[in-house]
C-alpha cells in the first residue's frame, strides 16, 4: 500500500486493546478494515501500562457509559477469555475502609456499594473481622466490600487473540504507520499516513481509537469540527513492585478518590505483587520513568491497610498515563464515544477519555462502536 490513493471501507486508528476489539468487530461484520498503529507493534501504550484488572463495574455513576460498558464488557470478556483459553483468574477483590480513614471511609464504602447496586453488581458488606479472616496476611480495615467478579488478565494474550480474530476476518494491521494529517471530503475521510512507507488512504469510515492521541488526531483532520472535541489532560500513575511473598490472595483497594482508585494491591498471573497507581497531573510530554522518590508516599498509603509492609520491599516497576478529559480537581468524566452525528462528520467516529475500565469494557465498546460505524 504505497504510492497513490488507496480506497478502504474502514480505518481504525490506534491498535490498543480497544482499537483491536473495534477492528475485530468491524471485520467480523464483513467490512474491509485497516488498523493503523504509530508504534512498532500493537498495544504498547495505555493497554500495556495498567493493572490488568477485570473490573466488576462498581465505581461509576448509574447509567453512565463506564457503568454500562464495564458490566456488559466484563460478561463478554470472561466468556471470551474462557473460549479462547487466554490466561486469567477470577481472584476477587476487597475494597477496604482503613482505621485512619474513620467514618468518612465507611461512608465512602456505602456510596460504592450503592453505585454498584444501581449497576446491577452486588458487593457484600464485610465486617473488619470477616475481611481480615479472608486475608490473614496482615490486612487492616474497619469494614470492606467483597467484589467476587473482579479478576486479572494477561492483557498481551488478550490483545494477541483480538488481533488474530481481526486478521482471520480479513483486517490488516499496519505498524509504524502514524496518521500525520488528513481532511474530510464528500467521498470520505482522507488520511495521510507517515512512517517508512507513507501512504494516503481514503476511507468510507474512520474510527479514532488513538487513546492519548485521539484529540490531536481529530484536530489534525481538516474539516473535523473542533467544538465536539473534549480537552485532554494527562494523569500519570506509577507502580512499585513488591519483593518477597505477596501478602494477599485477593486484590485490595482503598476507598476510591476523585482522580483514581487509590494505590491498590494487585498481582500478576505469575504471583508478582505490585502497588499503584498514584495520580500526578503532567504536561503533554509522555514520560514513563518511575521516580523512586515516590516510594515513601506509597509506603505511607499502603500501610493504612497493610501496616506490616516491610521497609525496602518496594521497587520501581512501570508507569502509565491516563487520557483524562477532566481537568485536575474536576469531577470524573464519562467515556466519550461520538458517532458521526456527534463528531459532525459522516463516517467519522471518535473515542475520547478511554481510560479505566477500558480494558474490561473493550468488547462492549467495540459492540457499541460497530453499531454506529459498521
Amino acid at each position: 500500500m504505497s504510492g497513490g490513493m488507496e480506497r478502504v471501507e474502514r480505518v481504525v486508528v490506534g491498535a490498543g486493546v480497544v482499537g483491536l476489539a473495534v477492528a475485530r468487530a468491524l471485520a467480523r461484520a464483513g467490512r474491509e478494515v485497516i488498523l493503523l498503529e504509530a508504534a512498532e507493534t500493537f498495544g504498547t501504550v495505555t493497554s500495556a501500562r495498567n493493572s490488568e484488572v477485570i473490573h466488576a463495574g462498581v465505581y461509576y455513576p448509574e447509567g453512565s457509559l463506564k457503568a454500562r460498558l464495564c458490566v456488559r464488557g466484563k460478561t463478554l470478556l470472561y466468556a471470551y477469555l474462557a473460549e479462547r483459553g487466554i490466561a486469567h483468574e477470577r481472584c476477587e477483590k476487597l475494597i477496604v475502609a482503613t482505621p485512619a480513614g474513620g467514618a468518612a471511609e465507611i461512608d465512602g464504602l456505602r456510596a460504592v456499594q450503592a453505585r454498584a447496586a444501581a449497576a446491577g453488581v452486588d458487593l457484600p458488606w464485610l465486617t473488619a473481622a470477616e475481611a481480615m479472616a479472608l486475608e490473614p496476611g496482615g490486612l487492616a480495615c474497619t469494614a470492606a466490600l467483597a467484589s467476587p467478579t473482579t479478576g486479572i488478565v494477561d492483557s498481551h494474550g488478550l490483545m494477541l487473540a483480538l488481533l488474530g480474530d481481526a486478521q482471520a476476518a480479513g483486517a490488516m494491521l499496519a505498524v509504524r504507520a502514524p496518521v500525520v494529517g488528513g481532511r474530510v471530503e464528500a467521498a470520505g475521510v482522507v488520511l495521510a499516513v507517515g512512517g517508512a512507507a507513507p501512504m494516503t488512504l481514503r476511507a468510507d469510515g474512520v474510527v479514532n481509537c488513538a487513546g492519548l492521541g485521539a484529540q490531536p488526531l481529530s484536530r489534525a483532520l481538516a474539516g473535523v469540527p473542533a467544538a465536539p472535541i473534549p480537552p485532554l489532560h494527562h494523569a500519570k500513575g506509577v507502580y512499585f513492585a513488591l519483593s518477597g511473598r505477596p501478602p494477599f490472595h485477593r486484590l485490595v483497594y482503598p476507598v476510591p478518590g476523585q482522580a483514581g482508585l487509590g494505590i491498590h494491591y494487585t498481582r500478576d498471573l505469575g504471583g508478582q505483587g505490585r502497588f499503584g497507581p498514584d495520580v500526578a497531573w503532567v504536561d503533554d510530554a509522555v514520560d514513563y520513568t518511575v521516580d523512586a522518590g515516590r516510594r515513601a508516599a506509597f509506603e505511607a498509603s499502603i500501610r493504612r491497610y497493610w501496616p506490616d509492609l516491610p521497609d525496602g520491599a518496594l521497587h520501581p516497576a512501570y508507569a502509565g498515563i491516563r487520557p483524562k478529559i477532566q481537568a485536575p480537581g474536576a469531577p470524573a468524566r464519562d467515556f466519550v464515544i461520538q458517532s458521526p452525528r456527534e463528531t459532525g462528520v459522516p463516517g467519522y467516529t471518535a473515542l475520547y477519555g478511554i481510560e479505566s475500565p477500558g480494558l474490561t469494557a473493550c468488547l462492549a465498546i467495540a459492540e457499541m462502536v460497530a453499531e454506529v460505524a459498521a
